[in-house]
């Protein structure tokens, strides 16, 4: 038996807020997109086990790839390039938007 216990409901939440920001602030539309479908992969997998050992570890990997998740979108941020044709065509419709690199 591990000496931590499973994460509490509020932890995994937190959690899984905290990455669906981070994934948010990539510049880049693809790697957002990205990862936003896999953190929702990632904690829907964990609300749906039922093992507490499981849980406990499909939790402690969630942990390892939000500060991963974290650097890579600072580096994104930095090096971000053109917006592609889909936030393009976004912008189109609300005439409002001007057009700029994501990285400005």
């Amino acid at each position: 038996m591990s000496a931590v216990g499973t994460p509490s409901r509020q932890a995994i939440l937190s959690l899984y807020h905290n990455m669906l920001r981070t994934s948010q602030s990539f510049s880049s539309y693809n790697f957002r997109e990205y990862f936003v479908q896999r953190t929702k992969d990632t904690f829907r997998t964990i609300q749906n086990e039922s093992d507490p050992e499981r849980v406990r570890s499909l939790y402690s990997e969630a942990v390892k790839e939000s500060t991963i998740l974290r650097r890579s979108a600072i580096v994104n941020q930095l090096y971000g390039g053109w917006k592609v044709a889909v936030e393009v065509q976004d912008a189109e419709k609300r005439p409002e938007t001007i057009l700029e690199r994501s990285d400005n």
